[in-house]
């Protein structure tokens, strides 16, 4: 095999994460097929929606592969087929089993959007915010039968901005991962990546989120809460409940304490276009929400909302 373009690649990923290294793929390495998950009902009408690296793949003109399931004969003997030398794995959402990993000639190489060990898992993007660290990044990884556990070929690092959302963050991390294939990938499809292998004295996890992730808790610090809904943003979105409905609340920022005590989840009143709601530390610091969504509406600007649907200072919201 030569490298560059004579490398047989396939890529598995079906966000839009995982198009920017799409296009890095389809660039430098003979681009067989595109595999990708299943279009799924999206939105009100819940028409069947095309994943954003389906979409891709079909700009690219290349073969796309969406199978319901991976763990069949058909795919794998599919997949086989193709006589692959590499699989290029970028938030695909499937495990793959051992028989389809031990395809390709040089191997299966996963980019995880985290420093591993730390935050091995479905949703890092959203728990390296939620945890409140102040880095993150993204490792190429040498796909095994664990998750997450296979030895790293390359790994880059990056700051969590104070107001990174999990939306925000992702896009970031994205094109870095790109980037840091693109550097990566000519000594994959070359056999002489080097490979170093996981601390698991570090390792953590970073399971899925669901929507009681979302279920904002005033008592619990401002910079918590802060850190919590920005992880949550733009799903399942931080909700607390008012008047007996889900009220979904975004962009926080800390805020100075409120004049006078507050109890947790109580509303301060409206501030510079934001929000205020009181905190589990009174002392440290209010938190205000720059944008509001009420049910069935639109995320609009706070003061937007509370135009039209007022929230009296005092008011209690609970959790959802």
């Amino acid at each position: 095999m030569t490298a560059g373009k004579q490398a047989r690649a396939i890529f598995f990923g079906s966000p839009a994460f995982a198009v920017p290294s799409l296009h890095v793929v389809a660039a430098e390495t003979q681009l067989l097929a595109v595999v990708s998950q299943p279009d799924r009902p999206s939105g009100r009408g819940q028409a069947p929606a095309a994943p954003p690296v389906k979409l891709a793949a079909a700009a690219l003109g290349v073969p796309i592969l969406q199978p319901e399931k991976v763990r069949t004969p058909e795919t794998l003997a599919a997949l086989a087929a193709f006589d692959a030398d590499v699989f290029i794995v970028v938030a695909y959402g499937r495990i793959l089993p051992q028989a389809m990993l031990d395809l390709p000639r040089r191997g299966p190489f996963n980019v995880h959007a985290s420093l591993l060990p730390r935050l091995r898992g479905a949703a890092p993007i959203q728990w390296a915010i939620m945890r409140g660290e102040r880095e993150t990044g993204v490792s190429i990884m040498r796909m095994e039968a664990g998750l997450d556990t296979g030895p790293v070929a390359a790994m880059r690092s990056l700051p969590i901005a104070d107001d990174d959302t999990a939306g925000t963050l992702s896009a970031k991390l994205a094109e870095l991962g790109a980037r840091l294939l693109a550097e990566t990938l000519p000594a994959i499809v070359e056999g002489r990546v080097a490979l170093a292998l996981q601390d698991e004295a570090g390792m953590t996890l970073a399971r899925p989120l669901s929507k009681l992730d979302g279920r904002l808790d005033f008592t619990r610090p401002a910079r918590l809460v802060s850190a919590q809904a920005r992880g949550v943003d733009p799903w399942p979105g931080a909700t607390v409940m008012l008047d007996g409905e889900p009220l979904r609340l975004f962009a926080p920022h800390l805020s100075p304490p409120a004049p006078q005590i507050r109890q947790p989840g109580e509303v301060v009143g409206l501030r510079d276009g934001e929000l205020l709601i009181a905190c589990g530390d009174p002392a440290e610091a209010s938190l205000g929400f720059a944008e509001l969504q009420l049910p069935g509406r639109r995320r609009l600007p706070a003061a937007a909302v509370l135009a039209g649907r007022p929230i009296p200072t005092g008011t209690r919201l609970g959790a959802s």
